[in-house]
């Protein structure tokens, strides 16, 4: 797969799919990134796992903190890699040794490394990379738009509105 560009549905396919994550690199300082992708995608109604064996035992937005992908009781639809890159080959590692597997590894804004990814799609596992579920989410669904910013998505019809804080979905795209 081409990672230099990610088409909408793909996307949006992945976040519409997904409802358990776990944040591997997840930060209790609120002003740090994962700590607000983590309050947007509960305040999304994703159940969200952190993870950082500095926090583990302690909760963090409510939610207990682990401190290995494995310690999470349940199974993980998408492992959300706030890592420098050359962090990610451990991490994927990790999330390919659950049972089941993840459907996809996300790896945030900044983080890439091609020969993890290669890795993860071997075995069947959606991946992007330097990309923000967050900032993603808010363009697909038009969240974005309400504050001004040109999302790319123009419609005329009312959002459909689904379970969550001010959550209106990403709407299902149609590839041709």
């Amino acid at each position: 797969m081409n990672h230099d560009r990610y088409d909408d549905a793909y996307i949006a396919g992945i976040l519409d799919t997904m409802r358990t994550v776990a944040i591997v690199g997840a930060s209790a300082n609120d002003v740090r990134p994962s700590y607000f992708v983590a309050k947007y995608l509960i305040d999304k109604g994703f159940s969200v796992f952190p993870v950082n064996p500095g926090h583990a035992g302690k909760t963090l937005l409510g939610r207990m903190t682990y401190a290995r992908l494995a310690d999470i009781p349940e199974p993980i639809d998408m492992v959300d890699i706030f890592r420098a890159s050359g962090a990610v080959p451990a991490a994927v590692a990790d999330a390919l040794s659950l049972a089941p597997l993840p459907k996809a590894i996300w790896m945030q804004l900044g983080v890439r490394n091609d020969a993890a990814a290669a890795q993860a799609e071997a075995v069947g596992v959606k991946v992007v990379m330097n990309r923000c579920p967050k900032i993603e989410y808010g363009r697909l669904s038009g969240e974005i738009g309400w504050t001004g910013v040109n999302s790319g998505v123009i419609s005329s019809k009312r959002p459909l509105l689904r379970p969550g804080f001010q959550s209106f979905g990403v709407p299902r795209r149609q590839t041709e």
